[in-house]
């Protein structure tokens, strides 16, 4: 079978695609026939070995996918061969068949395809768990989300708005907040053209937001965190600009407010059955069209290289699949 791999670290143009033997599932494992895998910003990350997750060498970048199962480990009960999935691998997904653990494959109803599917569980599912577990959002309350017209953002604006929020995309271009209105953002604002702070200001009446949802860091961490509300939640899900925020802790004080980390993956690790409790319902309001999860652009195995140069160079919108 065909399978893109890391077999030396460096950048998306060291990945190399090659034929190797088809894996058999072990105890508690199944097979899975891969219809597509999702690529997300952290598997430009994990093929440098600047990701907290070092598989060994060498491996398949992606953490993702949907597809058939085609066979089954001794063990596993409920789910049978021919059976559409949706799983979470951690890495290795960008091949045509890939042996995951059972208890992380969630079933797929007949009317969401494999390609909307395969980009889930990872970025809704981190989203899902930063604003529901972690930041506890209400109805009502105000979201802001940076790096909004992202795989990750456009997550948070959707499932912002299905869990009854008022969404403040935030983004660097016009064109990119024009894509954050159309999936749902209540408001918007370009904060390479006006300061964040004040403008997440002036949109509460002077309050500040109840959630800042922040998968960029920066030097928009601090204005982000300057324009919470009082008891505000500040969510770190990632450092998409490179350079990891030194905050200062006054700001938590004088705001009684909450830094929130969010590790999905270890999440999913430690709370496997409330992780798939997460993602069988992030799968329903799929079915159901209550989020969208957008694809942008979709590729063959054989063009990974070209797929992870659009991430990054953060020229995606939405989610950026392969499809063996």
């Amino acid at each position: 079978m065909k399978a893109v791999l890391c077999k030396a670290f460096g950048p998306p143009e060291a990945l190399v695609v090659e034929d190797i033997a088809v894996p058999e599932p072990g105890p508690g494992e199944v097979r899975i026939r891969v219809g597509a895998c999702a690529l997300n910003f952290f598997d430009t990350l994990i093929i440098q070995n600047r990701y907290q997750y070092k598989p060994d060498l060498p491996f398949s970048p992606s953490a993702e996918l949907a597809g058939t199962i085609d066979a089954i480990g001794e063990g596993v009960e409920g789910i049978r061969a021919g059976d559409r999935v949706v799983a979470y691998s951690g890495w290795g997904a960008a091949r045509e068949q890939v042996v995951v653990p059972a208890v992380r494959v969630v079933p797929l109803p007949d009317g969401l395809d494999f390609e909307s599917a395969a980009g889930l569980l990872v970025t809704y599912g981190t989203t899902y768990h930063a604003l529901k577990d972690r930041a506890n959002l209400q109805a009502g309350e105000t979201l802001a989300v940076l790096g909004a017209s992202g795989g990750t953002g456009i997550a948070a604006v959707e499932l912002g708005k299905v869990m009854g929020a008022k969404v403040i995309a935030c983004a660097s271009s016009a064109e990119k907040l024009e894509f954050c209105r159309k999936h749902g953002a209540d408001e918007v604002v370009d904060y390479s053209a006006e300061p964040l702070k004040d403008r997440l200001k002036e949109l509460t009446g002077g309050r500040g937001v109840d959630v800042v949802y922040d998968p960029v860091g920066g030097d928009y961490a601090e204005a982000s965190i300057r324009a919470t509300a009082w008891k505000g939640r500040y969510l770190v899900i990632g450092f998409a600009a490179g350079e990891i925020p030194r905050i200062p802790l006054n700001l938590a004080l004088l705001k009684g407010m909450s830094i929130c980390g969010v590790f999905w993956g270890q999440f999913v690790d430690l709370e496997g059955d409330a992780a798939r409790a997460n993602h069988m319902q992030l799968v329903e309001w799929a079915a159901e069209g209550k989020i969208a999860a957008p694809v942008d652009r979709r590729f063959p195995l054989d063009q990974a290289v070209e797929a992870l140069q659009v991430i990054a160079r953060r020229k995606a919108r939405g989610k950026i699949v392969l499809v063996p």
